[in-house]
């Protein structure tokens, strides 16, 4: 587990926990399509800055920024700057299944709006002391942290993003604004739905709200549609499926709940400008 092997498993990670840095470069050759991470993550934005989405949000993420992905998370990598470093801890999806108490990071339970937390200089140099000694740790032989103890580390972090986010008033302590609170709300139902439900009504219908008032007000706080919304949640995950497995196209058609290849082929040549399987061959 040396520091400088940069190798980033997307999906899931090979072993327990893999502690590590990463460069600008090394992160770009990741700048492709979307994927589906299996593994949680913790990273911290040391130099640099970098344009990702995670799930259907996209995010700038800058110097001295924490960020934690939830397994099953989507990730599509836009673009690292060349002087970007970012420092990495990833736990495998066995890891948590074995050890978490559930298979959501603490941010999942708060309910937060985003998945990135802006800290101080002082507390960055902290977190950066702190992945050093660890990976340290890591390579002692025998090392130094195992799967027993890590399972530590794994709440310690989870502790400190919560106390991080604590400390951030615009978290919690800004008034509650109703469209922002209306469109997260129609988001998490959405990456929870999109599967099953194509329709605007249906989430609508499930959020006991009118169709015109939840599409004005997604539409206000997001500039973009509430049908936009779905497509994204439902093309991010067909991009996945056809990049990052071998599956047949009318396989990922019925997953994605479209009974018909043939207008499921419709539905991703209209808004990819390409049929799935020219995008799985681009």
């Amino acid at each position: 587990m040396d520091k400088q092997d940069n190798a980033i498993p997307l999906i899931d990670c090979p072993v327990d926990y893999l502690i590590g840095d990463a460069t600008g470069k090394i992160m770009n050759e990741y700048c492709r399509f979307p994927c589906k991470i299996k593994c949680g993550v913790f990273i911290l934005m040391v130099e640099g800055t970098a344009s990702a989405t995670i799930n259907i949000t996209k995010y700038t993420i800058r110097k001295n920024d924490v960020a934690i992905l939830d397994p099953d998370s989507f990730l599509l990598i836009h673009e690292f700057s060349e002087d970007a470093l970012v420092y990495y801890i990833l736990f495998s999806s066995a890891f948590l299944d074995k050890h978490a108490s559930n298979d959501r990071f603490m941010r999942n339970s708060l309910q937060l709006r985003t998945n990135i937390v802006g800290i101080s200089e002082e507390k960055a140099k902290v977190l950066k002391e702190f992945a050093d000694i660890m990976t340290k740790a890591c390579n002692t032989r025998p090392s130094m942290l195992n799967s027993d103890n890590i399972v530590h580390i794994f709440n310690f972090l989870q502790s400190t993003y919560l106390s991080l986010i604590r400390q951030d008033d615009s978290y919690f302590a800004r008034p509650v604004d109703r469209k922002e609170e209306l469109y997260q709300e129609y988001v998490k139902m959405v990456m929870a739905h999109y599967k099953e439900w194509h329709h605007v009504n249906d989430y609508a219908k499930a959020m006991r709200v009118s169709i015109p008032h939840l599409s004005s007000t997604v539409r206000q706080v997001s500039n973009k549609s509430a049908r936009d919304i779905i497509d994204d949640a439902i093309l991010t995950d067909a991009k996945a499926q056809l990049k990052m497995s071998n599956a047949q196209v009318k396989t990922i058609a019925l997953s994605l709940g479209f009974d018909n290849v043939a207008f499921f082929n419709r539905y991703f040549r209209t808004h990819a400008k390409m049929t799935p399987r020219e995008y799985r061959n681009s």
